[in-house]
């Protein structure tokens, strides 16, 4: 089952088989798609308020309701967070270690999962506006990139935001600012337009995360906080362990991106 006709939950149920390793950008049209962070619960009070310190790249949507839930009930009846998305990464002392398609085995009765807004659900909204979104016409990965804008700090949490990027024409980009607007809970309105450079950012060709896209001679590249900024966090934390999804690779929940917006 794919496109059109797929729901949340059709999305989890494929994860939870290991049916579904693929980034998650342009599936369940219509449903709220999220980045996740988990952790001991001993850190978990400072994780908070790092999302709290800095809502554009980390608008939080949910979390455990208690310490050793798998449950995320604010986003669906049947969610398991450590078997419904494609793909988790796996964190030791702030280093990318390894990546798998579950993490049953990691998880402890002590843990604390946070699931934050994402880009992907504002996508859907550009879409029908008629707006092209280069990553899912190329079939690739939305381009990521590491910025020299500094977040917040909460704890042992601090780090430089992450950027999502999107080229389009002018025109274009001043309609997707309009409708971004609208949408605050995953991230809102482009943090920038234009040249990448005010940004820290040396080739666009060359992301951080995810894949590069084409670049037009006339497109303008606009450019969103991005929910990945957690694991820049992660790196600074030096946490014993802990995980994340895989860039691209996100939980998508029963929320419906029509019920994120605001008028």
């Amino acid at each position: 089952m794919t496109g059109d006709w797929e729901s949340g939950r059709d999305i989890r149920r494929l994860c939870r088989t290991g049916a579904l390793v693929e980034p998650t950008s342009g599936r369940a049209p219509g449903y709220v798609q999220c980045n996740v962070v988990m952790m001991p619960a001993d850190s978990a009070h400072y994780f908070r308020q790092f999302c709290e310190h800095n809502p554009r790249p980390c608008p939080l949507l949910a979390m455990s309701e208690a310490p050793g839930s798998v449950a995320l009930a604010a986003l669906g009846t049947d969610i398991d967070i450590r078997t419904d998305l494609p793909q988790y990464r796996i964190w030791r002392d702030g280093v990318l270690t390894e990546r798998c398609d579950d993490v049953e085995h990691f998880w402890e009765d002590d843990w604390v999962a946070f699931a934050l807004g994402c880009s992907f659900s504002f996508e859907e909204a550009l879409i029908n506006a008629g707006i092209e979104i280069r990553n899912i016409s190329e079939g690739v990965n939305v381009p990521m990139y590491r910025t020299n804008i500094p977040c917040i700090s909460a704890g042992p949490f601090a780090g430089n935001m992450v950027v999502s990027m999107r080229p389009m024409p002018p025109a274009d980009v001043i309609e997707a600012i309009q409708i971004c607007a609208r949408f605050p809970s995953v991230h809102g309105a482009p943090i920038h337009i234009g040249d990448p450079a005010h940004l820290g950012i040396d080739d666009l060709n060359h992301p951080d995360f995810g894949d590069p896209v084409t670049l037009h001679q006339t497109d303008m590249p606009a450019f969103w906080a991005c929910g990945v900024t957690p694991q820049v966090a992660l790196e600074a934390a030096k946490l014993p362990m802990a995980i994340t999804h895989e860039p691209g690779h996100m939980l998508v929940s029963d929320l419906k991106n029509t019920d994120l917006a605001i008028s």
